[in-house]
């Protein structure tokens, strides 16, 4: 049996030229600061991890090219996970006691998972990315989770289109839920349900369904003919595709629809998808609308884009890369600052807030947002596939929370 680290040995990655050397080059002062972490650069998430690949480049640079930590560089270690939850306790036992890399990252919620336990048994601080409510279930005062969901991850991310929910008139009354059998998926919907309870809805559809489905016109046709108010989706983004197509073809209406559509984010599938995604309501961290909010993002796009269209990732960044650069930010500030000892390290980013890309983090109890951030956007008006059209705020308009809104509410879906 061929070993499934073996076969991807070629995969395994350093970034940035100042970070390496070779067997005659002069020995440095201080050997690199590692970094090491999985990414899905094939299988259903690829579309994710290599945008954040592109922005692990950029920051390396950016950060080695300004002196490092006292002139210590940083050096990425990483392997492909394949997107395949099974592959990461391997990878992060290569990582920790083959490469013997300083710090550990990780992304996406059913990766991260899989990586708690041996994260754990070594006692390592662990920042996560876009990561839902994986402390949970494990409570470990070194984990930390830079997607701004705040304290309860499950309900913060649908907190804001039940928001929405609630301010429509008449009331709406019925509700629909769809979801993926995978985790992300799992703890979206559970936190909708919570939201529904307590608005008094009646559940009309409450189905999930294997992360294999590829035809989802039955599903659809099922949930249209339950005739609900609002139907709530938490979707990978492959899901999001064949489920919105599924949703023009079959003709469903509703009030509102949307919710936990992992995709509707991601400039590579944006313009894929072009009208289809006219009147969904679903989460975002980062769109036009908010840019004035967060004044760093934008000077970072204008680089990332040349590079991400070159490498043929996601050619906006809205979604993956402003983030990925602040988790970046957050780790290496926290190091620069006591060093390498891990309780100390959590300790401090317990302690301290940290001025990021994205603005200001300051971490809770179990690691994630003190307060939360997650934003409710609604698409309007797109056309065509052009993925330039998405440079346009109006495109998406921010509904919750207030304080970043940028328009109000269309529906019936469909109709915006």
């Amino acid at each position: 049996m061929i070993n499934p680290i073996g076969r991807r040995a070629a995969l395994r990655g350093t970034l940035g030229a100042a970070a390496l050397g070779t067997a005659t080059a002069p020995a440095r002062a201080a050997r690199p600061i590692t970094i090491g972490l999985s990414l899905s650069l094939t299988g259903p998430l690829a579309v994710a991890g290599r945008a954040i690949l592109v922005t692990a480049r950029i920051f390396e640079s950016d950060f080695n090219g300004q002196g490092g930590i006292n002139g210590t560089p940083i050096r990425f270690v990483y392997y492909d996970d394949q997107s395949n939850a099974a592959n990461i306790p391997e990878i992060y036992t290569k990582l920790l006691e083959i490469d013997h890399v300083d710090l550990l990252m990780c992304n996406a919620t059913n990766l991260t998972a899989a990586a708690m336990p041996v994260v754990i048994q070594h006692q390592r601080v662990m920042v996560a990315m876009f990561s839902l409510a994986v402390n949970d279930k494990f409570h470990y005062p070194r984990y930390f989770q830079t997607m701004p969901f705040g304290p309860d991850g499950r309900l913060a991310i649908s907190e804001g289109f039940f928001a929405a929910a609630a301010a429509l008139v008449p009331k709406v009354k019925t509700i629909a839920f769809a979801g993926a059998d995978a985790d992300f998926a799992k703890t979206a919907v559970s936190g909708a349900r919570e939201h529904a309870g307590k608005l008094g809805l009646k559940t009309v559809y409450d189905r999930s369904y294997p992360p294999t489905t590829v035809d989802y016109d039955p599903i659809v046709r099922v949930i249209a003919a339950a005739r609900p108010d609002i139907v709530y989706i938490g979707s990978y983004p492959f899901d999001t595709v064949g489920i919105l197509r599924s949703v023009r073809s079959v003709g469903l209406r509703a009030r509102l629809f949307g919710g936990g559509m992992v995709g509707t984010q991601i400039g590579s599938l944006k313009p894929a998808l072009g009208p289809a995604l006219n009147g969904v309501l679903s989460f975002e961290l980062y769109v036009p609308a908010v840019a004035k909010f967060f004044p760093d993002v934008e000077p970072f796009l204008v680089r990332y884009r040349p590079l991400a269209v070159k490498a043929g990732v996601d050619p906006l960044g809205f979604y993956m890369p402003p983030f990925a650069y602040a988790s970046f930010q957050v780790l290496t500030e926290a190091v620069r600052a006591v060093g390498l000892d891990q309780a100390k390290l959590a300790a401090h980013m317990h302690a301290v807030p940290f001025r990021t890309m994205v603005g200001e983090i300051r971490f809770g109890a179990d690691g994630e947002w003190a307060k939360g951030r997650m934003l409710q956007a609604q698409f309007r008006g797109v056309a065509g596939h052009d993925v330039k059209q998405f440079l346009d705020p109006a495109r998406e308009i921010v509904i919750e929370p207030a304080q970043y809104a940028s328009g109000a509410l269309i529906t019936p879906f469909g109709g915006a």
